[in-house]
């Protein structure tokens, strides 16, 4: 894509570099000029190369970009800039998408810049934390502690624990702060207290297991007729149906209710209401019972 000619609109870019069209070999996100290198002409260029490069690869381009300049945060500044300068142009060109697509490579990297700019500055540890200082280095429970905490590996904790120990009791130990314990002794604590916890876990999760296999998770059975219709069945089976003199179910009202609750849904895969369910097994309660010609009569299957 060619733009010169057009009314490009500059970004004062203070660290650029372009290189000559007959040198250009290195790579195809350099930025190439067969005219006078000027600031203009870089601009020109940087656009031209923007229309041009796939858009998958516009992430790629940007961070070469920023490798080649000294202040990559400055230079990203100013190719927004650039941007932003020449929207009309995006528009004109139908290529919003690619407009769009810019700006927020153009965040990612800037929050990347960002970050790692911040540089954590670490604390000594207090000497009153040392345990003990030897020839070539100190030993600091306190600092094996925080360092142990951010590991995820239980066996990766445990094998540092009892390399720093044999590191300890092979040293030639300058001076030991009595006012804290003895170095291998707690870590030698901190393994134990890792390998219980980690027998407690084993065992709670077997206990889960095993609550889990001692009560299984019962799929609720749905019900395609009406509800009055579920729960009269089993009205008739406990109140109107006998067999040698005893009703066919021998359960009270309440037993009857925990029945359909906790094993039928309705016929909309909601759960069924237990008040309902108990107003409808009430004997004084026949109008909430499905009518003659709707109920499942089994006194004609028995």
């Amino acid at each position: 894509m060619n733009l010169k000619g057009q009314n490009i609109k500059k970004s004062m870019f203070s660290d650029w570099r372009a290189v000559d069209t007959a040198q250009s070999a290195a790579s195809i996100f350099d930025i190439t000029h067969d005219q006078e290198p000027t600031l203009e002409n870089y601009c020109i260029a940087l656009l031209e190369k923007v229309f041009t490069i796939p858009q998958s690869q516009l992430p790629e381009f940007i961070t070469y970009q920023i490798q080649l300049n000294s202040d990559g945060t400055t230079w990203l500044n100013k190719f927004e800039k650039l941007l932003a300068n020449n929207e009309e142009l995006f528009i004109t060109q139908k290529a919003l998408s690619r407009f769009n697509k810019l700006y927020n490579i153009i965040e990612k990297k800037r929050t990347e810049l960002q970050a790692s700019s911040v540089k954590e500055i670490k604390q000594p540890t207090p000497k009153r934390l040392i345990n003990a200082d030897a020839e070539d280095r100190y030993f600091s429970f306190f600092e094996v502690k925080q360092h142990v905490e951010k590991m995820e590996s239980f066996n990766d904790k445990i094998l540092f624990l009892n390399e720093e120990i044999f590191e300890y009791r092979q040293a030639d130990i300058i001076s030991i702060n009595n006012k804290l314990q003895p170095y291998d002794q707690q870590c030698v604590q901190l393994i134990e207290k890792l390998q219980t916890l980690r027998k407690m876990r084993s065992e709670i999760e077997k206990e889960k297991e095993l609550e889990q296999n001692n009560n299984p998770t019962i799929k609720k059975l749905k019900f395609n007729g009406n509800l009055n219709q579920l729960v009269d069945i089993f009205y008739q089976l406990s109140r109107e149906l006998f067999v040698d003199g005893k009703s066919f179910i021998d359960a009270s009202n309440g037993d009857i209710v925990n029945m359909i609750v906790n094993n039928f849904i309705d016929k909309d895969n909601n759960e069924i209401s237990p008040q309902t369910v108990e107003t409808i097994l009430k004997p004084s309660r026949g109008d909430k019972r499905p009518k003659t010609h709707k109920r499942i009569d089994l006194d004609n299957f028995l």
